[in-house]
């Protein structure tokens, strides 16, 4: 059965990076908020095709082999994607590259729809919705064959599926650093704990990875 499943990076104090620019896409705190992740074996494999086996293998490796396990269909805000960094270069195609790291569906959420759909290169192909997030959430589980859909971001689109009630399971990675800036991640989002199940696990690199699970 397709569960909605969302995986978030936040600060001990409770924030999300925020103010992303065309050089930092994600936020300038973006790298002191994923160190530990962007460290492990998997994420070099799977994001920098790095074949060499270097990267840490303990728990953040292990929660980050899992973020890529059984997702059939992902979506995420036009901010994610990077639709407003270069709006008037007709062949922006997103920040990801030319094979972002997804291989299945992507649905963008944006006002600028409907725009054609892009293929890219190792079977992701972006489209472009302007619908209520219910609606799109069908699509996307209907063409994830079975699998689970990921809400990857930003954090205002990821925020706003959990005020509806329509995430199954949360992960969110607390890194151990202060920010004092950025993006609430939890204002409005009070109980989460009433409704879902929560564990958590520390890892090696003092990362506490929550998970709370319906």
């Amino acid at each position: 059965m397709t569960r909605v499943r969302v995986d978030l990076f936040v600060s001990l104090d409770g924030y999300t990076t925020a103010d992303p620019t065309p050089d930092a896409p994600m936020g300038p705190d973006w790298g002191r908020l994923t160190a530990a992740y962007s460290a492990t074996r998997t994420f070099r494999e799977k994001v920098f095709g790095d074949t060499s086996g270097t990267g840490t293998s303990g728990v953040d490796d292990r929660y980050a082999s899992a973020f890529f396990e059984g997702i059939g269909a992902e979506i995420m805000g036009a901010g994610m994607f990077g639709l407003h960094t270069f709006p008037d270069d007709q062949d922006w195609k997103g920040w990801w590259g030319d094979r972002p790291p997804f291989g299945t569906p992507v649905y963008v959420l944006t006002h600028t729809a409907p725009r054609p759909a892009i293929p890219m290169e190792g079977g992701t192909t972006f489209h472009f919705r302007d619908a209520a997030i219910e609606d799109v959430l069908a699509e996307a589980t209907a063409a994830s064959g079975g699998r689970d859909v990921r809400v990857g971001g930003g954090i205002g689109t990821a925020r706003e599926f959990l005020r509806a009630g329509l995430v199954d399971d949360l992960h969110l990675m607390v890194a151990p650093i202060v920010l004092g800036r950025g993006t609430r991640f939890w204002d409005g989002l009070p109980e989460l704990d009433r409704t879902h199940t929560v564990t958590a696990e520390v890892a090696e690199s003092g990362t506490i990875h929550v998970r709370f699970a319906r």
